[in-house]
């Protein structure tokens, strides 16, 4: 097998982080798997700013479109203009509908929970829909005020001049694709149950219609699969529990009671506030990666930003880009490699080696990026062999 794999360093940090991975990624793969993998980079963010008056241009859209796989660097996302998110772009362009971050303690890690060992969530956040299409539109333009007439003309309601309006649209076809993804990787790696988080008591005919439709889908397509929270099935230990929290107190649960949720199945913008509330429960996020997946596309990035005060200076943890990337190996069935990988991040935090976010608390002197990056490689190569 010969895979192709588009790269983009992206902002900040993500020049420092994301060329060790890439050289991490190949080894690990030509040590253990009967495979190749070729990467090929792409400019992204403010690179292609600066080049081609676009964070996303046109050479770009055709790799990807092509190629249909990439490991992405951290993309800097304009706040308060009219300048979408390139990760948006890149989501709505792949149809890169599901969102999966994994959140596991290791004991490495520096929870600020008293007790974080078994916490183990997976979140799963619907990626094309609600407020995050970007259908928005500033208080003072055109649009705003034609919808803001259309509001009051048809519907009596007033908008005052003075706000910016933005839609809200929840899909009944993007709902039961993301819960049907949600429970047959429940299934395939034998995740015990999902909660639907929404906000279904405020926004009825979006988050409460997202709820409405996965409960449907569930018991018209996995009735002997799941069962409910008011139910007590004699084979529960074989079926996946189905329920659902209402979002803030979703935020406070996974805090007071995490090891009694297992995944978290949200729309868009839940998903993207839960899944860094949950990160904060294992102490630092840039430990975390994620996986952006369509049906014949993906896109694999690490959970933190761009962090551009450090960049070019090799002190960031590149850890979150690493699991995003054994994300990917798993993705493409790479197991081999993934687990090797795996291994060699483990025992470098065992070992101390680690950068400085981490090492001020194991009371250790940090090492820098690229020295964290050419231990594991070397862990690799002298572990390889013993990983098949």
């Amino acid at each position: 097998m010969n895979f192709k794999i588009l790269y983009a360093e992206g902002d900040g940090i993500g020049k420092d982080i994301v060329p060790p991975t890439v050289e991490i990624i190949k080894e690990a793969v030509k040590r253990v798997e009967d495979a190749s993998i070729e990467f090929e980079r792409i400019e992204l963010g403010l690179e292609a700013l600066d080049k081609y008056g676009d964070r996303f241009p046109r050479q770009a859209q055709d790799m990807l479109m092509s190629y249909r796989y990439l490991l992405k660097g951290p993309i800097e996302t304009p706040v308060g203009e009219g300048e979408r998110s390139v990760n948006v772009r890149i989501r709505l362009l792949l149809d890169l509908y599901a969102n999966i971050r994994p959140v596991r303690y290791e004991s490495y890690m520096q929870s600020p929970l008293k007790d974080p060992n078994g916490v183990d969530l997976v979140i799963i956040r619907e990626n094309t829909d609600d407020i995050y299409r970007g259908i928005e539109w500033p208080y003072d333009s055109d649009e705003a005020s034609r919808l803001r007439s259309i509001m009051k003309d048809q519907f009596n309601i007033d908008i005052s001049s003075d706000s910016g309006v933005g839609i809200k649209s929840i899909s009944r076809r993007a709902t039961e694709r993301i819960a049907r993804f949600a429970i047959e990787y429940a299934l395939k790696n034998n995740r015990r149950s999902i909660t639907i988080m929404h906000k279904g008591n405020i926004m009825k005919y979006t988050e409460g219609f997202f709820r409405e439709v996965v409960y449907n889908l569930y018991k018209r397509e996995y009735a002997d699969k799941i069962y409910l929270e008011n139910e007590q099935p004699q084979d529960s230990s074989r079926r996946i529990l189905i329920n659902d929290r209402i979002a803030d107190n979703m935020l406070q649960q996974i805090i007071i009671n995490p090891r009694s949720y297992d995944i978290i199945l949200a729309p868009n913008l839940n998903g993207d506030y839960v899944s860094d509330a949950a990160g904060a429960l294992i102490g630092n996020i840039a430990l975390l990666g994620s996986a952006n997946i369509g049906d014949d596309a993906a896109m694999f990035e690490a959970v933190h930003g761009t962090a551009p005060k450090y960049a070019g200076q090799h002190l960031a943890n590149p850890t979150g880009i690493i699991n995003a990337g054994v994300m990917m190996l798993e993705h493409l069935g790479l197991s081999n490699a993934a687990l090797l990988i795996r291994r060699a991040l483990a025992e470098m935090y065992n070992r101390k080696i680690v950068t400085r976010d981490v090492a001020r608390y194991m009371n250790v002197n940090p090492v820098s990026t690229d020295e964290f990056c050419s231990s594991i490689i070397d862990y690799i190569k002298d572990s390889g062999n013993d990983a098949r």
